[in-house]
């Protein structure tokens, strides 16, 4: 038989085959015929079940058998006694196998083939073993079998509590000792030393002049060598990718780096900024003021010296008038027409028309001017904030761990706002919606709706028609002065009958009311949120990308919570205006238009 031609120029000289590891030769074949010494089956059976070595353990006495059988009849017996000298034991002994045993009988059934030598046939319907076949073995494999089974017999009875140790394997010729992790091919007991390409396996010079021989082949040790190639290759890759992501590591802690510091200096640089704005206010506001006293303090001085002046004219005005009254009253014809001509003369007095004092003063216009100048601020600083967001850590998750929370500005989240209406298939009996399904509260009785399977039962709750399953959306509901109301979101998969379980775990995600004071968003347990200003109307911003839900308090345009979580599925806006508590939570749940802000 020739080597394959892909690798005879490759291939290692064949072992020796004149051991137990090798097949014999033409020569040790024909020799074997003359020698009338042969190795029978018997030597390898097991004397409890009669079949070659299965897993070979020996016992203290020296006698070998299957661990399994000889487990079995001690089980059975629970006297530990050796089957064939009947020797006891005074406690169980120890089994462990034996190796060298174990390796000589599966290198005999390999040498018998695969029925083992064994022949089995019926007499009267009862099965029955026949004599086994006998092996012809060469003198060389006869003389070293008969050496290994001396061994055993001479080690059996060390091997009680200890493991044999493993056996080198040795060539006739006196070669080097191979270590027992060479792979031999079970089927033809040869080295595997050949790597067949197509079926991804290691094979031996057998297997390739058989069923592998029109396959691609090279020996295992080059293959071997030219995988390790690719091994380097992919760890240098690998270290490549490590250093790469190591230095963008590095990238993002110096740009955090970076950004502390650029955060530091912007923050003294604003609170210098406004520090000295505020004193340049303050200075402002005291020379303003000042100048508004010396207005005020000019006036009164001006003022008053009309005021004296006047005063002293009323006065001669008056004395004029008396001296009038009394000479029109005198008898004496000559005093009167001697005084007449004195009191007919006119008063020398001011002409006081247009003679005004202002109520204005001037530092008005530059009060004016400020006035304009700070609400001018105020909207540059409006548009200047709302174009960033504001991020805020949480450390109030279910896992305690700290989530960063993006919360857009009003401005940002009312760009997204979405026209929402109830759908009444899902609402609860006892909820009464409006026709045009802007609006939701809670009646006295259930009405006759059908039973659906979307329909809320037991908990007064609708949602919206418009479900969300990406993208960015924002609604506003009107809550008034109702003292219990739930608003927010719930998957599309939420359970809707019989009593709710309601947090994010069971796909609701929504903030309370309850007892006019009690805001909680609803996780287990709720996260209490305690609010100074009590919300009118609450804006709802859901991001479902990022798995994020938001409130405002719309009338006065300020955040309330977020809450980051994963949406798998479709989420619809939900509301539940809460029972009516005899009349004292009847308001609805309205659900209002937005208008954008300037």
């Amino acid at each position: 038989m020739q080597p394959h031609p892909q690798i005879a120029s490759q291939l290692p000289r064949p072992p020796y085959t004149g051991t137990l590891f090798g097949r014999p030769s033409g020569m040790e074949k024909r020799n074997s015929a003359s020698i009338s010494s042969f190795l029978s089956e018997e030597q390898f059976l097991c004397s409890i079940c009669l079949d070659v070595f299965t897993t070979p353990v020996s016992t203290p006495c020296g006698h070998s058998f299957c661990m399994a059988c000889i487990s079995k009849y001690w089980d059975k017996d629970r006297s530990y006694q050796c089957p064939i000298c009947k020797e006891t034991f005074g406690q169980r002994p120890e089994l462990h196998v034996n190796s060298t045993l174990r390796e000589i009988t599966e290198q005999f059934k390999c040498m018998l083939g695969p029925d083992m030598g064994m022949v089995t046939g019926h007499r009267g319907g009862v099965p029955e073993r026949r004599p086994p076949m006998q092996a012809e073995l060469s003198s060389d494999l006869l003389a070293e079998m008969k050496a290994r089974f001396q061994k055993i017999s001479q080690t059996a009875g060390d091997t009680q509590a200890k493991v044999p140790p493993p056996v080198s394997r040795r060539s006739s010729l006196g070669s080097p000792a191979v270590s027992t992790e060479v792979s031999i091919c079970y089927r033809h007991n040869q080295r595997l030393d050949i790597f067949c390409r197509t079926d991804q396996v290691c094979i031996c010079t057998v297997c390739l002049e058989n069923e592998h021989r029109t396959h691609s082949v090279v020996p295992a040790k080059r293959e071997c060598l030219i995988k390790k190639s690719q091994l380097g290759i992919l760890d240098v890759e690998l270290r490549d990718m490590i250093q790469s992501r190591l230095k963008k590591v590095e990238n993002f802690r110096m740009s955090l780096d970076s950004l502390q510091a650029t955060a530091e200096q912007e923050t003294a640089g604003s609170t210098h900024m406004f520090t000295a704005l505020i004193s340049s206010l303050e200075r402002a506001q005291a020379s303003l003021l000042e100048n508004v006293e010396m207005e005020r303090l000019a006036a009164e001085r001006h003022a008053g010296s009309l005021i004296q002046d006047l005063e002293l004219e009323i006065a001669e005005l008056k004395k004029r008038s008396m001296s009038i009254r009394e000479l029109s009253q005198s008898e004496d014809e000559v005093h009167f027409l001697k005084t007449f001509p004195a009191l007919c003369t006119p008063v020398q007095t001011k002409e006081w028309g247009p003679v005004t004092v202002s109520p204005d003063l001037q530092s008005a216009a530059a009060v004016q001017q400020v006035s304009q100048l700070v609400e001018c601020f105020q909207r540059e600083m409006t548009k200047l904030l709302n174009t960033s967001e504001v991020a805020e850590t949480d450390f109030s998750s279910p896992a305690s761990r700290s989530l960063v929370r993006y919360q857009p500005k009003m401005k940002r989240v009312e760009e997204y706002a979405v026209d929402v209406t109830l759908d009444p298939n899902t609402a609860h009996p006892r909820l009464i919606l409006s026709e045009d399904g802007k609006r939701v509260r809670c009646g006295d009785r259930h009405q006759l709706v059908p039973d659906m399977k979307q329909r809320f039962d037991r908990v007064v709750c609708v949602l919206a028609h418009q479900g969300f399953s990406a993208g960015r959306h924002y609604w506003e509901v009107e809550v008034g002065l109702k003292t219990d109301w739930d608003v927010g979101v719930a998957s599309c998969s939420s359970n809707r009958k019989g009593k709710i379980t309601v947090s994010p775990s069971q796909g609701y995600w929504f903030l309370s009311l309850r007892d006019r004071q009690d805001y909680a968003f609803r996780t287990e347990p709720p996260t209490n949120l305690g609010l100074s200003t009590k919300p009118h109307k609450i804006g709802v911003f859901v991001d479902y990308d990022v798995g994020q839900i938001s409130f405002y308090n719309a009338d006065i345009k300020s955040h309330i919570y977020t809450f980051i979580d994963t949406f798998s599925d479709s989420i619809y806006p939900f509301f539940s205006p809460c029972t009516n508590k005899s009349s004292k939570n009847d308001a609805p749940l309205i659900v209002t238009p937005i208008t954008l802000l300037d």
